[in-house]
């Protein structure tokens, strides 16, 4: 059996990265709780995949989200009209298109960021 991927991360308003990810990649809420010990928090991601997100937010002690520029989501998508479509979806979603610090991800790629600086690239490119 192969192991399931959660990214989990701590965001600033939960209500509006749930959307922001929903619109712009088209996850799907898989999963969510209230007050758990403190906590709220949305499960994202397309159903029977491989990985989702994880947001939460602290009721009682906020943690702030403190992205670097070298910490990025990359999600990979060879067929380049949906590369597009994707990249344009992001930016309706409320992502803004972001200088990448790693040149690399620019050469078949667009990095986003969303409201509290986490970044995603959108790669137009398979994995192996």
């Amino acid at each position: 059996m192969q192991p399931q991927l959660r990214i989990a991360r701590p965001v600033s308003n939960l209500a509006r990265t749930a959307d922001m990810y929903q619109k712009g990649l088209g996850f799907e809420v898989l999963g969510s709780f209230e007050d758990h010990e403190g906590f709220d928090g949305v499960m994202l991601g397309l159903p029977g995949g491989a990985y989702h997100f994880e947001f939460t937010h602290c009721r009682h002690h906020p943690v702030m989200p403190t992205p670097t520029e070298e910490d990025l989501i990359v999600l990979y998508f060879p067929d380049a009209d949906e590369w597009r479509e994707v990249c344009d979806r992001m930016l309706l979603a409320g992502f803004t298109l972001t200088p990448i610090f790693n040149p690399y991800w620019d050469v078949r790629g667009k990095t986003f960021a969303d409201h509290d600086g986490y970044r995603v690239v959108i790669q137009n490119a398979s994995w192996p």
